[in-house]
């Protein structure tokens, strides 16, 4: 183990979402994961207030920020890694499967603009794939089921899961998006827990579960293994299956689904301007009943 990491947390509480800063004390360099760019979805305003708090923590630390990193193409918030990457030269990266999320979606909004060979990215990491932040040693884990193209960076004993799981108690990530697999979300999630007992998890997103009061997003594999409501030991794969299954039939679309898929394929770029240099978003209508009527 070269060191551990030097992490810095940042809750942007209107998506629930958990963004981080990740440095190596040595040699000052840096990584921010899952940052958030705010959207104001009753005007259509974008504001930088959430990645400019993680700039200046990394300015006033001297950090040299060299990678913006997604752990998935993100349903419930825009992606602030072009922002940073304008600022700092920091590269995106993302995982590789980021092209089959793009090929499921692209006639979804008609993006003919759009590159299914992932090229909006600057780096496509592969299952296994091994980076440096400064001395660092990152590795990265292919955790699919809340999307094909979910991963997870193991940075020296800590693990930026995205959403694969949650705090204990609060259970597992939804399994129902385009793509998604509760089987497959299952085993990664299995996956994480054969990591050491001690390895620190990192949360993507915190709810607070029924009788919590407070925000939390770090856990440990052993907590987890023990604790998680949804995939504690015993738990077998087919229950989990049903489970997870019943309960995403439940669930409305997260509020900022159709922006935050729109720009995040697209490694956080808004769809191009049309002829009066205005951007916009698109809204699928789906007609039923006898809305079909109204065309």
């Amino acid at each position: 183990m070269s060191g551990q990491p030097i992490i810095q947390a940042f809750f942007d509480e209107p998506t629930n979402t958990v963004s981080y800063l990740v440095a190596d004390p040595v040699t000052k360099r840096a990584a921010m994961i899952d940052p958030v760019f705010d959207y104001d979805h009753n005007s259509g305003t974008v504001d930088t207030r959430s990645v400019e708090a993680m700039l200046k923590a990394a300015e006033d630390a001297g950090y040299t920020v060299e990678w913006a990193l997604e752990t998935h193409a993100h349903a419930d918030h825009l992606s602030g890694a072009p922002y940073i990457k304008a600022k700092t030269g920091a590269k995106i990266g993302i995982g590789e499967h980021i092209t089959e999320v793009q090929r499921i979606f692209r006639p979804i909004f008609n993006a003919t603009d759009l590159d299914t060979e992932g090229r909006d990215f600057d780096r496509l990491f592969r299952d296994g794939e091994r980076f440096k932040i400064g001395e660092l040693d990152v590795e990265v884990l292919h955790t699919p089921g809340h999307t094909p193209a979910d991963v997870s960076y193991k940075v020296e004993d800590a693990v930026f899961v995205g959403d694969t799981m949650f705090m204990p108690d609060y259970g597992t990530a939804r399994a129902d998006f385009p793509g998604g697999d509760a089987r497959k979300l299952y085993r990664s999630i299995k996956r994480l827990l054969t990591l050491p007992p001690e390895t620190r998890l990192f949360m993507c997103h915190d709810y607070k579960a029924p009788g919590r009061d407070t925000y939390a997003w770090e856990t440990t594999v052993a907590e987890q293994r023990e604790k998680n409501v949804h995939v504690q030991e015993g738990v077998t794969e087919d229950e989990f299956v049903a489970m997870r299954t019943a309960r995403d039939a439940k669930l409305a679309a997260p509020r900022l689904l159709l922006p935050s898929i729109q720009t995040n394929i697209r490694a956080g770029r808004f769809p191009p301007a049309e002829a009066n240099g205005v951007r916009y978003l698109l809204i699928p209508v789906k007609l039923k009943g006898g809305a079909e009527s109204v065309v």
